[in-house]
């Protein structure tokens, strides 16, 4: 065996180099690569790297001596209850070549978990299209949250998306039902938040910026709608990413959105409206990784429909999808 020299293609653009290996050397460990790396054995464009170096089109990646697959690793199509297959292909709102996008219900969670039996992941095999890769999952919402879903349908794709979220290129919209009124009615909520525990039991909280395990969270708002002060539609689009951001945010602002089953407390239930949460993934606009942007709306879940129709509020018609 000899040195081998690989060239990155444009669909392995931003790859990370660890997982460039595992999908052309699916048998060689994490800390074999590392110590690879560390020795100076692996290298792009001449140059040590470690193994979370992202790659870019065009570099040539030196391969010492490895035992090689006899092609390159493909995910291999599994049998997927037909029943599943449908449910997924009915929640699709966008597809082409690079992206699809999902409208995903409330209650589905995004991926599996103690007693989760049923995820979005589990499903994606749904979406295939004869030999293509297996779609890839390029964020994660809530459990509960119901709404836009975005998947790679390459790992190249998927490796550019992240990019755009880690560089804050995507904008997120969200729409939730709140009990009560903020004041004032606009602004950005900079309230830096802490995990406590771990696993399914775990919650976010607020915490006292000199905590040492707080981390910044900020979310811009704006009331599009009130119901007599006593409820209110809000317009909520999140600077940073923690888990259950909006969720907290909006409790420290004392007005927990309708039907949150983990914050707000007894003031979040309130009798005559659907005890599910009223939070929605409502747009998306991100640059495309063909180009240009696109621009994805998700029609409201049918219990934050009948709660519109219940307090006055108006959402009018989804936009198409649009690429620009």
């Amino acid at each position: 065996m000899s040195v081998t020299q690989l060239t990155v293609s444009e669909d392995e653009a931003d790859i990370r180099l660890d997982r460039y290996f595992r999908r052309h050397y699916p048998h060689l460990t994490q800390g074999a690569l590392q110590k690879l790396c560390r020795t100076g054995q692996i290298r792009v464009d001449g140059k040590r790297v470690e193994a979370n170096t992202r790659l870019v089109p065009g570099q040539s990646v030196r391969v010492p001596p490895i035992p090689m697959a006899a092609k390159p690793s493909r995910d291999v199509p599994k049998a997927l209850n037909p029943k599943l297959a449908s449910e997924i292909r009915k929640m699709v709102i966008y597809s082409d070549p690079q992206i699809i996008v999902l409208n995903k219900p409330s209650g589905l969670a995004t991926q599996g978990g103690p007693g989760i039996t049923q995820h979005v992941d589990m499903m994606l095999d749904g979406l295939r299209e004869g030999d293509d890769p297996r779609p890839r999952l390029v964020h994660r919402i809530d459990r509960d949250t119901s709404g836009l879903l975005l998947l790679a349908r390459t790992p190249g794709v998927a490796a550019k998306l992240a990019a755009a979220f880690r560089g804050r290129d995507v904008k997120k919209t969200y729409w939730a039902v709140v009990v009560g009124r903020p004041d004032p009615m606009s602004g950005e909520i900079d309230q830096p938040l802490a995990r406590l525990g771990a696993g399914p039991g775990s919650i976010t909280i607020a915490a006292d910026r000199n905590d040492e395990d707080a981390q910044s969270a900020r979310t811009d708002y704006e009331v599009l709608d009130s119901a007599a002060r006593k409820f209110s539609w809000l317009g909520l689009s999140p600077l940073t990413g923690r888990t259950h951001q909006l969720r907290v945010h909006c409790e420290s602002l004392g007005t927990p959105i309708l039907g949150d089953p983990k914050y707000g407390g007894d003031k979040a239930h309130v009798d005559g409206f659907a005890d599910r949460l009223h939070l929605h993934a409502r747009s998306l606009v991100l640059p495309h990784p063909a180009g240009g942007w696109l621009e994805v709306s998700a029609e409201l879940p049918p219990h934050m429909k009948e709660t519109f129709r219940t307090l006055g509020f108006t959402a009018g018609s989804t936009p198409a999808p649009r690429r620009k």
